[in-house]
């Protein structure tokens, strides 16, 4: 009996420090989950998006088809398109196709096929083609009439605003893009440059979609750097520059 007590003594001593071990072992996984840093969410929460966006890049592309076909959401729409635009390119531009002529022979072949089936139809016992009655609706075309006369209109006002002096950083910026865009030129031709733009709009946003928080996070870095450059810039040049009439006069 005095054998059979000092095991039940023993037995609920191990057990109480088998308790404190399990007790200091929670309590430092919890202290090493809470020393932890934060979840990624919380870290890509903290970055500023490029160009200020707050909605994701689907959204950005308008949503639907052209945001599907840009960012490969189809894969075989997407693939068909660049397949479509490479053929253009290496016609127009490698073989030296010209637009007119390609127009022009596709139009008589289309001509000749459904002329010759249309007479040959009762010779052969088949149905003769049936030609879509075609035509331009009224209001899609005005509507993209007036969309495009408002881009344009848009464009001459900004352009005489900077002609006028009354905005640096455009004029600066309008006379850099136009020298990047006249060396752009020089290098290629106006088809190779659609053709290398169209490429990049099917290329970059799947990128970024793809690595967007790096993009980002180096965006932000370089965005600093430009703004503390551009600030001693405007205190050693822009300051000394003399302003333009109209700007004084808005100022007075």
């Amino acid at each position: 009996m005095a054998e059979h007590g000092e095991d039940v003594k023993s037995e609920s001593f191990i057990e109480k420090i088998t308790e404190k071990l399990h007790g200091h072992d929670s309590s430092s996984s919890s202290d090493s989950d809470n020393d932890k840093p934060s979840s990624p969410s919380g870290v890509t929460s903290a970055i500023s998006r490029l160009f200020g966006r707050k909605k994701p890049v689907y959204h950005v592309f308008g949503g639907g088809k052209p945001a599907d076909v840009f960012l490969w959401r189809n894969k075989k729409i997407s693939a068909g398109v660049l397949g479509g635009a490479t053929a253009m390119w290496v016609l127009f531009e490698l073989l030296e196709y010209h637009l007119l002529t390609l127009v022009c022979h596709l139009l008589i072949l289309s001509l000749a096929v459904l002329f010759l089936w249309s007479n040959a139809s009762s010779f052969i016992n088949k149905s003769p083609p049936r030609i879509p009655d075609v035509r331009l609706p009224e209001e899609p075309v005005m509507q993209s009439a007036a969309a495009l006369r408002v881009e344009i209109n848009r464009g001459l006002s900004v352009l005489r605003d900077i002609a006028s002096g009354r905005d640096l950083k455009k004029f600066l910026a309008v006379i850099a893009g136009l020298w990047v865009l006249s060396i752009v030129g020089s290098c290629c031709n106006f088809l190779t440059l659609v053709y290398i733009v169209f490429v990049l709009l099917h290329t970059v946003p799947v990128l970024y979609e793809k690595y967007e928080d790096q993009v980002d996070a180096f965006a932000e870095k370089v965005m600093h750097e430009m703004k503390k450059q551009y600030v001693v810039f405007d205190a050693k040049v822009l300051s000394k520059i003399p302003r333009g009439p109209l700007k004084d006069k808005k100022k007075l």
